[in-house]
This record gives structure tokens, C-alpha cells and sequence, in this order.
């Protein structure tokens, strides 16, 4: 009975020794698996740039991803635009500078290569512009066709951004194909002379608070 409860002992000791190194490795590969490894991967949007050559609006973006972990990225983009809004009377122009910061999460990945896949993110955005109207319509009796103008003034707004999009590798290279839709929510804009603004570099035309936007990008992966 000794030598039973001995043994009994032995083994529940060996046993807990090789729980706790199982354990140990286990945390060990956890914290090799999700060490962050700089990486970039930079991409233009070709999509805009082309449509511009055949339109009022020229805009340029572009952007900075890194790769956190198997499935969150963190990005940055950039840009300038420059349009024009005449519509109902209006006439207007601005152009600016506008940046995005955020991330995006893969829903899902090619199993022989995760870093092609669809995925969804949220950015925070900004614009800093100059607007100018030329026209504005005069709502009144008598005022039909009575426009007023306004000089050129510096202006700034914020919006919410979503992505859903896909990126796809081209071939065995570094180069990806990048797409995405990206709906917009108007957060806080500075106003001239309590005006709407009509049209906001990076957000795009819209009178109201909502607006959508798409980018199809090459991107290299460094």
C-alpha cells in the first residue's frame, strides 16, 4: 500500500511538472507568435488618379499599412484634393490636405497565404482646405436669381470612416491589389458665414452629414 501511494505520489508530481512545462512552452509560442516584426506596406490609389484626368476632381491618396499581428493592421493615409460643386446655384471650389488614421481586421484569409483576404476597419479623418464661393443662391420673395459671393477662406472637418474592402498579392510578388468602399459620417466642420459646406477635400461632395468613397490601389509590401 506504501509503494502504491509512493508511486501514486511520483506520478502526480511528473505529471504536474510536465503540465506546468507544457504550459510554459505553450506561453513561450504565444508570445513568438504575436511579436510584432516591423513591416510596411505602402499603396497609391490608382482608381482617383485616373478618373481624374477625365473630370473636375484631382485627387491623389495613398497609404501606409503595418501588419500588428496575424489579422489587425494599423494604417495611415494621406492626400490632396482639388474639386470643384456646381449644382442648384451653387458654385464653389476648394482644395486641401487630408489625412486617416486607424485599422482594419481580416475576416477572412486565404489559407495558403493570410495576407490575401477580405477584411473591415474604422479611421478617424481630417481636412485642412481653402474654399472659396462664387455663387451662392438667395432664398426669398423676389430674390429669384440673385446670387451672393464670398472671398476665399480657410476651413477644416472631421469625419468617421468605414473600410471593407479586399487585398489580393499579384502573382508571386510583393505588389497587392488593394479595394475598398468606404462609407462616411461627417463629424464637425467649421462653417463660413454659417454655410454648409458643399464639397470637403478627402470627404467629397455632400450637403448632408453622409457620403461614400471607393480607392482601388496598388500596393508593395516591404
Amino acid at each position: 500500500m506504501r509503494i502504491e501511494s509512493i508511486f501514486i505520489f511520483v506520478f502526480s508530481l511528473l505529471s504536474l511538472s510536465v503540465f506546468a512545462q507544457n504550459q510554459a512552452e505553450e506561453k513561450k509560442q504565444d508570445s513568438i507568435k504575436w511579436k510584432y516584426t516591423p513591416n510596411f506596406t505602402v499603396g497609391v490609389d490608382v482608381l482617383n488618379i485616373g478618373t481624374g484626368f477625365f473630370g473636375d476632381r484631382q485627387l491623389i491618396q495613398g497609404f501606409v499599412s503595418s501588419r500588428i499581428n496575424k489579422k489587425v493592421h494599423a494604417i495611415v493615409e494621406v492626400g490632396y484634393d482639388k474639386n470643384i460643386y456646381e449644382k442648384n446655384g451653387y458654385d464653389a471650389k476648394a482644395d486641401g490636405l487630408f489625412a486617416k488614421i486607424g485599422g482594419f481586421y481580416m475576416l477572412s484569409m486565404d489559407p495558403e497565404n493570410d495576407l490575401n483576404g477580405f477584411y473591415a476597419g474604422a479611421k478617424l479623418a481630417g481636412s485642412f482646405y481653402n474654399q472659396q464661393y462664387f455663387a451662392i443662391p438667395i432664398k426669398g420673395s423676389g430674390s429669384e436669381g440673385v446670387s451672393i459671393a464670398f472671398d476665399p477662406s480657410k476651413q477644416s472637418s472631421y469625419w468617421l470612416e468605414v473600410a471593407l474592402g479586399a487585398r489580393v498579392q499579384v502573382f508571386d510578388t510583393n505588389f497587392f491589389i488593394d479595394v475598398n468602399a468606404q462609407p462616411r459620417y461627417l463629424v464637425y466642420t467649421t462653417k463660413q458665414e454659417e454655410i454648409e459646406p458643399m464639397i470637403i477635400p478627402g470627404f467629397g461632395k455632400s450637403s448632408g452629414s453622409f457620403n461614400m468613397g471607393f480607392s482601388w490601389s496598388i500596393a508593395y509590401k516591404f
